[in-house]
């Protein structure tokens, strides 16, 4: 079966996280920046301790394709790693998570909130590519002296 996005169909899951102030200096918004890079490299290298040093102990994930089918909410850091570690598992392909135009939406000493696109690509046998694109809503939270993500949602705009 496949599922593909009609234009726009994100926007009403962006808009659930309106913008607000970012009262973080540039050191913190990088180190925010970097939390979500780290996310990306620990899925793309099924790297399941650097996975769980980003994610809060109660982390949730979502995903949904299109609007129409939705995975999870997966609650908790070992519900998380166990989806990771079982998709990896049956995966035969190098992909790669690519996380762009990030945006901070609202940020303050405790949290963080940020939008950003993915670009999933695939090298299987040599020929890099394209999976889905999509978004990711994240919210961060400042843990343990670290920016750590208590909610992702991602957004992929088809499957096949």
């Amino acid at each position: 079966m496949t599922t593909t996005a009609a234009f726009g169909w994100g926007s009403s899951h962006l808009n659930t996280t309106p913008a607000g102030e970012v009262h973080l200096g540039p050191a913190e918004q990088l180190a925010v920046q970097q939390t979500l890079a780290r996310y990306a490299f620990a899925l793309d290298h099924g790297d399941l301790v650097a996975l769980e040093g980003v994610l809060t102990e109660d982390a949730t994930w979502t995903a949904m394709t299109a609007d129409e089918v939705e995975q999870g909410p997966f609650v908790g850091r070992a519900a998380i790693l166990d989806l990771v570690r079982g998709a990896t598992a049956a995966q035969t392909d190098q992909r790669r998570h690519n996380l762009t135009n990030m945006v901070l939406r609202r940020a303050d000493a405790d949290t963080a909130v940020v939008w950003a696109y993915l670009m999933l690509t695939s090298n299987a046998g040599g020929s890099p590519t394209l999976i889905t694109t999509g978004f990711y809503t994240f919210t961060l939270q400042y843990t343990d002296s670290e920016w750590r993500i208590a909610n992702l949602f991602v957004g992929l705009d088809n499957t096949e």
